[in-house]
């Protein structure tokens, strides 16, 4: 049976990294009609903070990435100590009572040298007899484990392949503090094996904790599972991932308006790939994803490529839908949805022409009030040769049938009649009823805002007219 886990660390948001960690874990799992697990690795009680507990929960709810638990940390604190007991007495760790400041001045002296800084092993029990330490009074150590004196670590990577490190090159590494706080190196290990992890997968950053983590498996005499490595996500131009680059917290990209379904379509092209297909739904990538077809090479974020897909998603999804994630965009900008048209039917009208639902929003606000124009936009399409075609048309909509053919009809009447250009009358029109230069097609739009409201903001606008 699979069983995978995504395990964060609430010291910030969920990012665009880590949900796509969650993402390949997750579907992984349901490719194989296995387990995806949520653990919250809060040992740093420094940083940790529920607020950010809680922005992970909501972005793995968003996302729709279904999970076992959330299993915290610091409630398996008595496990911890449990299986440093176990290694003490097998003798694999030891107690060490290096006080930071030595451990500093012994880098300092390593790094002048030229040498790879580490800690030296001083408080191993037979190097602590020969050079006669003996535990300071009063303190608390910390717990090292005790990493093979020769041999190496060889795994097989799922993305990265064969990966062979020598046990010379790793120090003793601390596996709890003097707190009795499990580090990283040491919780994950006990985690995973308590939880019958089958596939570890995570960023790249950790392929150097691996050596370690495997010497600690094979100390307590535990199953390795396996592990993959995924590659970096860089900016679009090559450098590291960034907030400028659009690295911010999953529910940003909510609260900017993105849908879920295209997010997770997004990540899942960042670095693995289905042959060439670029828009597929999560029932597809469950059904395609393997661990083989992950990209060994950074991948890069492109937020207009995700913008595009974004649109692509919403042109496709349904307009009620559309309309209840529009409504608190509307609301924020002020617009009462009950004076105006059915927010469906603005949909409608408007989802072809942008990527996001803020911009939806956006568009949609001269439905539900009044937009004053911009002085120039007044000063270029208020003219005096047009405002007798302007009152015309304002007379003849105050009596016709109020539909989109109907005022498209009378829009065409007026400008025979006046012979003018059709631009000549739709742009002023536009401006005077929407305060937008660029709208949907006029009479669409004009049907959608009502008779009432459209004679209303014409009778005001042509007080700024000349003549």
């Amino acid at each position: 049976m699979v069983r995978t886990r995504f395990a964060p660390s609430p010291t910030g948001y969920l990012h665009i990294g880590g949900a796509r960690t969650a993402l390949f874990c997750w579907a992984y799992a349901k490719q194989h009609g296995g387990t995806f697990i949520l653990r919250v690795e809060d040992t740093d009680r420094e940083r940790s903070t529920e607020a950010s507990v809680q922005a992970i929960l909501d972005g793995m709810n968003w996302l729709g990435l279904d999970y076992e638990g959330p299993y915290f940390q610091m409630q398996r604190l008595d496990r911890y100590k449990a299986a440093v007991e176990q290694l003490l007495r097998d003798g694999h760790a030891y107690h060490c009572y290096a006080t930071r400041e030595e451990i500093d001045t012994l880098r300092e002296a390593q790094r002048a040298r030229g040498d790879k800084p580490r800690y030296d092993g001083r408080w191993r029990p037979e190097n602590a007899k020969r050079l006669g330490l003996t535990p300071p009074a009063g303190a608390q150590p910390v717990i090292r484990f005790r990493t093979p004196d020769t041999g190496e670590v060889t795994f097989n990577d799922l993305v990265k392949g064969s990966i062979t490190v020598a046990n010379g090159e790793l120090d003793d590494l601390v596996i709890m503090r003097a707190d009795g706080i499990p580090t990283y190196n040491f919780g994950v290990v006990i985690d995973d094996i308590d939880m019958d992890i089958t596939h570890v997968v995570r960023g790249d950053d950790h392929v150097n904790n691996t050596p370690r983590q495997i010497n600690i498996y094979r100390a307590l005499g535990a199953k390795l599972p396996l592990f993959a490595h995924l590659p970096m996500i860089l900016g679009a131009d090559g450098e590291r991932l960034s907030k400028r680059h659009g690295a911010v917290s999953v529910m940003q990209y909510h609260e900017d308006g993105y849908l879920p379904e295209a997010l997770n379509n997004y990540l899942a092209r960042l670095g693995w790939s289905h042959g060439d297909e670029e828009k597929f739904s999560m029932q597809q990538l469950v059904e395609w994803f393997d661990l083989k077809h992950i990209s060994r090479s950074p991948a890069r974020f492109d937020p207009e490529k995700l913008g595009w897909l974004n649109q692509q998603y919403m042109k496709e999804t349904d307009d009620s839908r559309l309309a209840q994630l529009m409504l608190p965009f509307l609301k924020r900008d002020g617009c009462d949805v009950a004076s105006g048209p059915a927010p469906e039917r603005v949909v409608a009208l408007l989802k072809e022409r942008v990527s996001t639902i803020e911009e939806l929003a956006d568009a949609a606000v001269f439905f539900y009030r009044v937009l004053e124009p911009a002085a120039e936009l007044r000063a270029q399409h208020y003219t005096a040769d047009v405002r007798p075609a302007v009152e015309d048309l304002h007379r003849r909509l105050a009596e016709i049938t109020w539909d989109r053919a109907s005022i498209s009809a009378a829009m065409k009447a007026v400008v025979a009649d006046h012979k003018l250009k059709f631009p000549k009358l739709a742009m002023p029109l536009r401006v005077m009823v929407t305060g937008e230069p660029q709208t949907p097609s006029v009479d669409a739009t004009l049907e959608l805002i009502g008779r009432e409201q459209v004679l209303a903001r014409m009778a005001l606008e042509l007080k700024a007219f000349p003549g």
